[in-house]
């Protein structure tokens, strides 16, 4: 796991639509690839494609059960990301643009 990583990236990913609602899934606890893609109505390719990113730099567990995958969010860096002031900016900005892709 690589400890450095672009902010306004890891930002966007988490304000991405489809991206935001499996990690709404995730922070009650640990959920299967299968699951993620069925309530986000994506394939799993998709899903892992989706949370790549935040794997790579350590925001979101993958582990291998009995040969499914299994994800899990690192809460406590997640919520690093959003309450630092160095990225107060760029959360609003992806609200900003979450609110546009909505309306």
């Amino acid at each position: 796991m690589d400890d450095t990583f672009d902010r306004e990236k890891v930002v966007d990913c988490m304000f991405d639509p489809v991206t935001s609602s499996i990690l709404a899934e995730l922070e009650d606890s640990e959920k299967e690839c299968s699951f993620l893609a069925e309530k986000s109505s994506i394939s799993e390719s998709d899903v892992l494609e989706r949370l790549s990113y935040l794997i790579e730099k350590g925001f979101i567990f993958k582990n291998s059960i009995n040969g499914k995958f299994v994800f899990s969010a690192n809460t406590e860096k997640l919520t690093q990301i959003v309450e630092n002031s160095d990225t107060f900016n760029a959360t609003i900005e992806g609200l900003e643009k979450m609110d546009s892709y909505l309306n």
